[in-house]
């Protein structure tokens, strides 16, 4: 039986972590949708494009190969048989997928991607990202939106990039959700979109909080 569970929310919110764990517990699938806007900002940085060049950055997206793992303990994502999974999380790619996020045409490109990705695993997946629950899987059996405090999202990115300084942090953070808020809506819950507020929450919390809204199979 489909259960898709779509999960959006801001930088820093726990999206990941919580996607994962679902996904671990429930024997579903997991895609990281993030990874593949990370995954084409590689593309882009190795391209030479400029970051007005909205035809060549959906170009990237139409030809390059995006090979991404949807077993939520083993991630890995490829591009073009090049393994990017550690480089695709350096400050320098997070500085600048939002210049990719922000193409049109990029993110229709990747929508499509996204939902080829869901089909193949029998619409029994976790996905996670921006605009899941309207755009990508709108029509998913539960549809979530995680939000926190701006300080906890901070603090919680701190603790995940060790040595990284905290003005790189906020600026991934607060920057990445003023440009990109520009083509998507994951602070708002759209109608039938269950928000939940990890401010005051583990992890585990959250998890148990989502599992007790899973439609009964």
């Amino acid at each position: 039986m489909s259960l898709v569970i779509a999960i959006d929310g801001p930088s820093g919110v726990g999206k990941s972590s919580t996607s994962k764990e679902l996904a671990r517990r429930l024997n579903l699938a997991y895609l990281d949708t993030g990874a593949m806007y990370r995954a084409v900002a590689v593309a882009f940085r190795d391209s030479g494009l400029a970051s007005n060049d909205a035809a060549g950055i959906a170009g990237l997206v139409a030809h390059s190969k995006i090979a991404i793992s949807t077993d939520p303990n083993r991630p890995r994502v490829s591009i073009d048989g090049r393994d990017i999974t550690k480089s695709i999380r350096d400050p320098e790619i997070s500085a600048i997928v939002s210049t990719v996020a922000v193409v049109p045409k990029a993110r229709e490109l990747l929508t499509t991607k996204m939902r080829e990705i869901i089909a193949a695993h029998g619409r029994r997946i976790v996905v996670e990202g921006r605009d899941i629950t309207t755009v990508v899987a709108p029509d998913a059996e539960l549809r979530l939106l995680l939000t926190a405090d701006p300080k906890v999202r901070i603090g919680r990115r701190a603790g995940q990039l060790r040595g990284v300084d905290a003005e790189t942090i906020s600026d991934s953070i607060i920057r990445r959700d003023r440009d990109d808020s520009t083509v998507s809506n994951f602070t708002v819950a759209a109608d039938g979109v269950v928000t939940i507020d990890s401010t005051h929450l583990s992890l585990d919390e959250v998890v148990e909080a989502i599992l007790e809204l899973l439609p009964d199979e």
